[in-house]
């Protein structure tokens, strides 16, 4: 059986990498930053199953900045794939707090790659990098030859990672690269994404236990797609023969005003009777609408999405409603 180790394992990417990864045989090792969470957590299911918890699945308490820890933990593992998930996840956020955001992101993931280094046998390691690194780029779409223009700390940091992890295969001759992934969604979305925002309002606006919804701009594009397909392309790039960086997205811009409305209208609702605009959720640097081109995964994973950006909106939506009636 193969042996996985995964940063962030309770997160949205995580939870649902761990199910494929168990789907698959594998057997997975989790560093869990709060062991008291995970009664309500993404892995709560699996966590449950005495079949699967020190069975299958195997959760090391601990935090990946201490790197001390972390080394006799991996070391025993011995894991052939690492996915590091884990760090610090909103641009807005690293605006306010830069320092933070790029020792999170930054040294977390440079400390990954010498604890890897230093294996007898590294595995072969996945670094989650973000569009954020183009920032405000030159073309669009943009694929893994676009230069790297963060607009953001938390752009600037991934983009740091995402050297390093380049750097690392370079000089070290590591199986190290970065999955730059656009933005994904699904039910398990953190309500700090706009997205979660829009869905649960929806349900909650439905049920009558909220009358509005604020958000920002909505103008804002984005590339969303469907998480499971952006966790199934990183599992995809550690297939591979020969490790190398990809671009996961859909290539599809989409504007918050469409997933308001298709959000809205699908519980019959008009989302203009709802939502108000609040200027001080305005991001203070909007980057340029964010559009990737996967051709390379396409071509030399075999790598799809599956799901339609409006049928993304409907399952987020849904989601929100059934747990409202549990």
């Amino acid at each position: 059986m193969r042996k996985a180790f995964i940063t962030g394992i309770t997160g949205q990417d995580g939870s649902y990498l761990a199910e494929l990864l168990l789907s698959k045989d594998y057997l997975v090792h989790g560093l869990v930053h709060r062991p008291d969470a995970l009664a309500s957590s993404h892995i709560r299911h699996l966590v449950s199953d005495p079949k699967i918890l020190n069975q299958r699945l195997f959760l090391h308490n601990g935090s990946f900045e201490d790197a001390t820890h972390l080394r006799r933990v991996i070391a025993k593992a011995q894991p052939q794939e690492f996915y590091h998930l884990a760090g610090q996840s909103s641009p807005r956020l690293s605006l306010e707090l830069p320092e933070a955001t790029v020792d999170s992101i930054g040294m977390g993931t440079l400390r990954m790659l010498e604890i890897v280094r230093d294996l007898a046998e590294p595995p072969r390691f996945l670094y989650a990098s973000s569009s954020e690194v183009f920032g405000s780029p030159p073309h669009s779409p943009q694929d893994e030859l676009t230069p790297l223009n963060p607009t953001t700390p938390y752009g600037a940091a991934k983009a740091f990672s995402q050297h390093s992890a380049r750097i690392y295969r370079i000089a070290y001759q590591l199986k190290t690269c970065s999955a730059i992934l656009y933005n994904h969604e699904s039910p398990r979305r953190s309500t700090n994404f706009v997205t979660m925002k829009i869905a649960r309002a929806v349900a909650r606006i439905k049920k009558g236990l909220q009358k509005e919804l604020v958000l920002g701009s909505l103008t804002g594009r984005r590339d969303w797609g469907w998480a499971p397909d952006y966790v199934e392309g990183m599992w995809m790039m550690l297939q591979a023969p020969t490790v190398d960086d990809f671009v996961l997205a859909t290539g599809e811009l989409h504007s918050v005003e469409e997933f308001t409305r298709i959000a809205f209208s699908h519980l019959n609702l008009n989302w203009r009777d709802h939502v108000k605009q609040d200027p001080g959720l305005l991001v203070t640097v909007e980057p340029i609408a964010p559009c990737g081109n996967a051709g390379k995964a396409k071509r030399v994973l075999g790598w799809k999405t599956t799901v339609s950006f409006e049928e993304l909106v409907v399952r987020m939506v849904e989601s929100e409603v059934r747990s409202l009636e549990n």
